[in-house]
């Protein structure tokens, strides 16, 4: 029904955000990079990883015809890159260099736009590079925009949990207050739209930190104005929703929280309840991101557990029908058990046919067979180093380095071996070595929130809020933390 076609381990920290193009996936993170992969058998372009951001890239887009990559960070800028050699075309610094948390472009890429921490979007003209204006939309961070498909109008999500919808003189055409409790993650249009009469609808996918996916009909009624109505709730998740898309032929929402969950709202009476399939994530701690090919049966999924992993909707022809016609819906459990043994939580309980899936999933097929002779199994590959890996007779160092890498990292995810996300700066996302005490009350590395008084003018890196002193408190308690955990390793 859905399968693993590829898994991406390249990105350091978790991943935030996930964008697909005709041709290319697009993967940013808290390590600050972006990187970039070509579908065509998803390996990772020469000029990757792009680092022109200096601290955790939060969001990641195409132009609709492919052809560039926005990207925008806590450093307060959206970096346009070309798509075919991985050049910065234009850095744009937000107003008061707020973090910008989200990013979007219009479907003509005629505008961008970049929701800040303060409450506010800037709008820029793509082609010349200038702003536009930048306006106050929410008293709260804005962490989800994206434009209607026909371009004339925008949605905004805050923190505070609000929706609005702006025209593009960013005046105020409907506002939904409190449509998610706790505050609105992402937002999705349908890429097509509806007419009745003078009417013209878009379908709306929001989801929030109350694990509900909402679908909104957004109407803009000629000269008689615009509005938004409520269609369906979807609360069957168990967790915040971080991230939903819709799928190319907008008959299908795709949101992640501790599963991945297909459902089809748009074709659906209104009389009756939405069906949804929650899919497992095999080796997933927690999904981020969620994108959807435009050309191909594919989704990719982000994870807090840094991984990219690329899947297939059906077999690949009409593989949403198939997914969508099945007739049961799975709990979380039900669907584990069905899952091939390889993402069993423990790598000693693999089978060598477990090895073999895993390997394949990793895009080292040709591998399977030589371990498969040498009846390497679960434990057995867990033991392996460079001395054994040699003695198996592979003949290419390369692929002997690939695979000890891929190995490492799998004894690291099987291990949780990765530091507490207290012990990392919200700046750098590192591990920190000289912990401080800021008056936010939150823990930086000295020398990053150093660097981020002297550029931001003393404002918090984690609320935006100004800060009434820029003296920082040695955090000794947590520096011998980090210490008892490094010893530990």
């Amino acid at each position: 029904m859905v399968s693993v076609v590829r898994s991406l381990r390249h990105h350091s920290d978790e991943v935030t955000c996930c964008a697909f193009s005709p041709t290319l996936l697009a993967t940013c993170s808290g390590d600050k990079t972006v990187r970039i992969y070509d579908t065509a058998d998803f390996s990772e372009l020469p000029y990757s990883p792009l680092s022109g951001h200096g601290y955790a890239v939060h969001c990641c887009c195409f132009s609709a015809c492919g052809s560039y990559l926005l990207t925008c960070s806590t450093d307060g800028s959206t970096i346009i890159w070309s798509a075919a050699t991985g050049e910065a075309a234009a850095a744009l610094q937000h107003p008061d260099r707020s973090p910008v948390r989200v990013c979007a472009l219009a479907p003509d890429s005629s505008l961008l736009l970049a929701g800040a921490c303060d409450g506010t979007v800037a709008m820029w003209n793509f082609d010349s590079k200038t702003l536009r204006r930048c306006s106050a939309v929410s008293e709260a961070s804005v962490v989800a925009c994206c434009f209607s498909p026909c371009g004339q109008m925008f949605v905004t999500g805050c923190t505070k949990g609000d929706i609005k919808l702006w025209d593009l003189d960013v005046s105020l055409l409907h506002a939904e207050k409190d449509a998610h409790d706790l505050g609105v993650t992402c937002c999705s249009f349908a890429p097509q739209c509806e007419f009745d009469g003078c009417c013209v609808e878009f379908r709306l996918a929001s989801c929030g930190q109350d694990s509900q996916l909402k679908i909104w009909i957004v109407s803009q009624h000629g000269g008689a104005g615009s509005d938004m109505k409520l269609l369906h709730t979807l609360s069957g998740q168990s967790a915040p929703v971080l991230s939903c898309a819709f799928s190319s032929d907008g008959e299908m929402v795709i949101s992640g929280s501790a599963c991945l969950f297909l459902c089809k709202p748009v074709l659906v009476c209104h009389a009756h309840p939405v069906r949804f399939i929650p899919v497992p994530i095999p080796s997933h701690r927690y999904v981020t991101a969620v994108a959807v090919s435009p050309t191909m049966p594919w989704i990719a999924t982000g994870s807090m557990d840094k991984t990219v992993k690329v899947w297939r909707i059906g077999n690949g022809d009409s593989g949403i029908e198939k997914v969508l016609d099945q007739n049961a819906v799975f709990s979380h459990q039900e669907a584990s058990r069905k899952l091939p043994g390889h993402s069993r939580l423990l790598v000693a309980d693999w089978s060598e046919e477990d090895v073999g899936t895993w390997l394949r999933e990793e895009g080292l097929e040709e591998l399977v067979s030589i371990l498969k002779v040498n009846n390497i199994d679960g434990p057995e590959l867990s033991q392996l180093n460079k001395e054994t890996v040699a003695e198996l007779g592979i003949e290419s160092v390369g692929l002997r380095g690939r695979l000890l890498r891929k190995i490492e990292a799998l004894r690291v995810e099987q291990s949780g071996s990765e530091a507490p996300d207290e012990f990392l700066c919200p700046i750098t996302r590192e591990l920190m070595k000289d912990p401080v005490i800021a008056a936010d009350g939150y823990s930086y590395e000295r020398e990053a929130i150093k660097s981020w008084l002297t550029a931001k003018n003393k404002s918090s890196p984690m609320t935006n809020l100004p800060l009434q002193t820029t003296l920082v408190t040695p955090n000794r308690s947590l520096k011998m933390a980090i210490a008892r955990w490094k010893s530990s390793q």
